[in-house]
């Protein structure tokens, strides 16, 4: 019995002690990371587009995020639209597949 109360209290002290070492070393490594500014998420752009980004309203910051996600999705339609033909050659005979099947039914 009293190896159970010996062991439940190191178990809490390990606890609140291995919690308090965390939070402190979460906190001091927090303060190492250097702070982004506003502007960072340009990096990867030209300077003109970065300045034209600047410039815009938040409406129009999202329409031209929302014509490049559509882009975006127009390319990976194509790309499993090609990766589809090819399985569907090499899978033999022209058979159609239930994807196809399915798409040219309605």
């Amino acid at each position: 019995m009293s190896q159970s109360n010996n062991f439940t209290g190191g178990f809490f002290l390990g606890a609140l002690l291995g919690g308090l070492v965390g939070g402190v070393a979460g906190v001091l490594a927090a303060n190492r990371v250097p702070r982004e500014e506003s502007n960072a998420s340009f990096g990867q752009l030209s300077e003109d587009l970065r300045q034209n980004l600047a410039n815009m309203s938040n409406d129009e910051r999202m329409e031209v995020a929302r014509r490049g996600l559509e882009d975006k999705i127009s390319e990976l339609n194509a790309a499993i639209e090609d990766v589809r033909q090819q399985l569907g050659s090499t899978n033999g005979n022209g058979r159609a597949t239930e994807y196809e099947a399915s798409t040219t039914d309605s």
